[in-house]
């Protein structure tokens, strides 16, 4: 099995296990060892086609990624520490990412010999995976919780239960008032923003919250309700019903991750052939 070079034993130890190659476990190790050697092998068939010597590169590609790797980390001297540690110094670096730039411009290449999406094409997609575009029932909620530490004065369960009870009290009379009353009383996050979570679909909430809150008729505000963060008051300010998501809402996207597939397919069996025995 050939050995990895040490910069993509560097890029496969972060890609697959966010490492860096020497705090890898022996597993990890001959698992980033097994990768880079077919990884290798399949570039250096790559690199000798003739789609790979007529590669141009512009002469600022190099520089640009090696100042993009030289921004992952927080000053030049962690930088340059990673390199050491991972055997490696910055000629070593450039040279290894003018190799990766050049196999990534060989599979452009190739990608754009795939069909072009046709209108057709998405349209028939959309009809065959009709159940993907289901878009379920959700709420657009606000909130307000208070929170209960029974070490914390003020913030017994019972003091807890008081402050949500006068707040509720308040709002009753005057719902309008939510998202003032969330901004001054919340302990959640979102008290920020005057209680708003959100446009929220079923499963994001604690199951005490979410019950309530899609049995709510939109303007209306839940009584109180207890979770294990403490107490809480929800306000129902929209619905969304379940819809399929319109062809118009989702064509770009469909588009794209069409045409997508296509490039990766031929990209694929353009790389299987380059395997097969010459006739």
């Amino acid at each position: 099995m050939a050995e990895a070079s040490p910069y993509l034993a560097l890029k496969l130890a972060r890609e697959l296990f966010q490492k860096a190659p020497q705090a890898l476990a022996e597993e990890e190790r001959a698992k980033v060892a097994a990768v880079a050697a077919r990884q290798l092998e399949i570039e250096g068939r790559i690199l000798a086609t003739l789609e790979a010597a007529q590669v141009v590169l512009p002469p600022s590609a190099v520089p640009h990624g090696v100042s993009e790797i030289r921004g992952r980390f927080g000053s030049d001297d962690e930088f340059r520490e990673e390199l050491e540690q991972s055997g490696l110094d910055e000629a070593e670096l450039a040279a290894a990412i003018e190799r990766d730039l050049r196999v990534e411009a060989v599979l452009d290449s190739v990608a754009r010999t795939a069909p072009p999406v046709t209108d057709t094409d998405v349209e028939i997609f959309y009809l065959q995976h009709a159940a993907r575009f289901l878009r379920p029932e959700a709420r657009s909620l606000r909130h307000i919780l208070v929170t209960i530490n029974e070490e914390l004065p003020g913030s017994s369960r019972d003091a807890a239960r008081e402050r949500i009870e006068a707040i509720r009290r308040r709002l009753e009379k005057d719902m309008g008032r939510f998202a003032e009353q969330a901004l001054k009383h919340s302990e959640c996050p979102s008290a920020m923003n005057g209680g708003l979570l959100g446009t929220v679909p079923r499963g994001q909430l604690y199951p005490e919250l979410e019950a309530v809150a899609f049995a709510l008729d939109a303007g209306r505000m839940s009584g109180v309700v207890e979770t294990a963060m403490g107490f809480h008051l929800v306000l129902c300010e929209a619905i969304r019903p379940e819809r399929h998501a319109p062809l118009d809402e989702v064509r770009d996207r469909l588009r794209a991750r069409i045409a997508d597939g296509r490039k990766a397919a031929v990209q694929k069996a353009w790389i299987a052939g380059l395997f097969k025995p010459a006739a």
